[in-house]
C-alpha cells in the first residue's frame, strides 16, 4: 500500500530538496526526454521560474504529441450534500446548519435530462458528500444505473470504498473514480479533517490502491492548494504517488488536478497559501514534462482566462457549466454550494472559446464498446 511507501519519504527533507534545486538542476531536467521525481522537484522549484517560457513550449509539444488539440469535456453532478465529515474548509461539513439534500431517483433523472439540454455531455461525474449510511454504495449504484441511458462515460467522486465495492460499481457502469487526497502531509492532515471517516489518513491514501486492485479504468487524483504552505511538497508527494500507482496498476489511466482554494468572503477557513497564476502555470507545465501521458484537469474553480490559456499549453480535461450544489441543474438551483465556481460561462460559450483558440472540445471520448474486457 502507498501509505507504507509514504512513510519512507520525509516531508521536511523533500521540502529542503525542492528549495535547494539550482539552475543547473532545472536545465538538466529540461534536457531529459523522461523525468523522474527528482527532476520534477527541480521543475516546480523557485529555480525554474526563469524557464517558464521554455517549460510552456515543452508542455505544449508533449501535450499535442499525446492528445492532439483535443480537450475532453465533462460535467459534475452533486446528488447529495449529506456528509458526516468535519473538513474545516468545506461547505458540506457536518456542523454547518445547512439543509441537507439527497436527491430521489426522479430528481436524479431530472438532473440528467437538464444536463443533456446544456450541451452534448457524455462524460458525467457523480459527486456526493460522505454519508455511507444514507447515500452509500447502493444509492450510488442506482444513480449509475439511471445514468446509462443518458451518458456513455460515468465517473464518481465519493467517499473511499473497499476494493470489492469499486468492483461492484464497475458492474453498474462506473468507468472511473476521482479522489482528492487534499494533502499528503500526514502530521497536519487531521488539522483539516478532525472527525469523520475522512480523518483516517491511511484509509484515504490507500483508497487508490483499492481502486487499482478493483481494476478501475481511470483514476483521478489531486491535492487542494491552500491547505499546506509548502504546496510544492504536496504536489511532489502526488508525483511520487502517481509513479507508484503506474508501476503497480499499469493498465489504469490516470489524471491529476491541483485546484486552488480562494480566500473566503464570509469569515470561513482561509487558505494558508494563495498560489499565483504563474505558479499554477509552472506546476502544470512541470507535470506535463514529468508525465507526457497523464490527463491534467482544470475545473470551473479556475477563472475563464486561465482555463482558456492553459488549454493550449497542457490541460487536457475540463468541466463546464458546473453546479456545486445538489440538484443545481434542475431540482434545487438555489441550494448552498460546496464552493463557488470562477468560470460561470455556459457550456456553449466554453466550447466556442476553445474552438477560437484552435482546440477541439470532445464531449464523448470513451464508450463501453471500446473496453475489450466487456466483449
Amino acid at each position: 500500500m502507498f501509505s507504507d511507501e509514504l512513510e519512507k519519504i520525509s516531508w521536511e527533507e523533500t521540502t529542503r530538496r525542492i528549495n535547494a534545486k539550482t539552475d543547473a538542476d532545472v536545465r538538466r531536467a529540461l534536457s531529459k526526454e523522461h523525468c523522474d521525481v527528482e527532476d520534477f522537484m527541480a521543475l516546480i522549484s523557485p529555480a525554474a521560474v526563469p524557464y517558464l517560457e521554455t517549460m510552456a513550449r515543452l508542455s505544449k509539444k508533449y501535450t499535442e504529441e499525446r492528445f492532439g488539440k483535443t480537450i475532453s469535456m465533462f460535467v459534475p453532478l452533486y446528488i447529495t450534500n449529506s456528509c458526516t465529515n468535519s473538513c474545516v474548509y468545506c461547505g458540506f461539513h457536518i456542523s454547518n446548519p445547512m439543509p441537507r439534500t439527497i436527491l430521489t431517483e426522479e430528481e436524479i433523472v431530472n438532473e440528467y435530462k437538464a444536463i443533456k439540454k446544456l450541451a452534448p455531455f457524455e462524460n458525467l461525474l457523480l459527486v456526493t458528500g460522505e454519508n455511507p449510511a444514507k447515500a452509500g454504495v447502493p444509492y450510488i449504484a442506482r444513480a449509475l444505473d439511471l445514468a446509462k441511458p443518458y451518458f456513455s462515460n460515468l465517473k464518481i467522486e465519493v467517499m473511499p470504498l473497499k476494493a470489492e465495492e469499486y468492483a461492484e460499481l464497475k458492474e453498474h457502469g462506473m468507468n472511473g473514480v476521482i479522489c482528492f487526497q487534499e494533502t499528503y502531509h500526514k502530521a497536519n492532515y487531521n488539522i483539516y479533517h478532525p472527525r469523520g471517516m475522512k480523518s483516517r489518513f491511511e484509509w484515504r491514501v490507500n483508497g487508490f490502491d483499492r481502486m487499482g486492485q478493483a481494476g478501475v479504468h481511470s483514476i483521478g487524483m489531486g491535492v487542494l492548494i491552500g491547505l499546506e504552505k509548502e504546496w510544492r511538497t504536496d504536489i511532489c508527494m502526488m508525483a511520487y504517488h502517481l509513479r507508484y500507482l503506474q508501476k503497480h496498476y499499469w493498465k489504469t489511466k490516470y489524471s491529476v488536478n491541483f485546484p486552488r482554494m480562494r480566500p473566503s468572503e464570509n469569515g470561513g477557513f482561509q487558505p494558508n497559501v494563495v498560489m499565483s497564476d504563474r505558479e499554477l502555470a509552472q506546476v502544470t507545465f512541470a507535470m506535463r514534462i514529468f508525465d507526457h501521458d497523464v490527463d491534467i484537469s482544470y475545473s470551473t474553480r479556475e477563472p475563464a482566462f486561465i482555463r482558456d490559456h492553459m488549454a493550449t499549453l497542457g490541460v487536457t480535461t475540463m468541466s463546464a457549466e458546473s453546479k456545486t450544489e445538489p440538484g443545481g441543474y434542475y431540482s434545487y438551483p438555489q441550494t448552498l454550494e460546496q464552493f463557488h465556481v470562477s468560470d460561470e460561462r455556459k457550456a456553449v460559450e466554453v466550447d466556442k472559446a476553445l474552438k477560437s483558440l484552435g482546440r477541439e472540445p470532445v464531449w464523448k471520448d470513451w464508450d463501453a464498446s471500446f473496453d475489450l474486457k466487456r466483449v
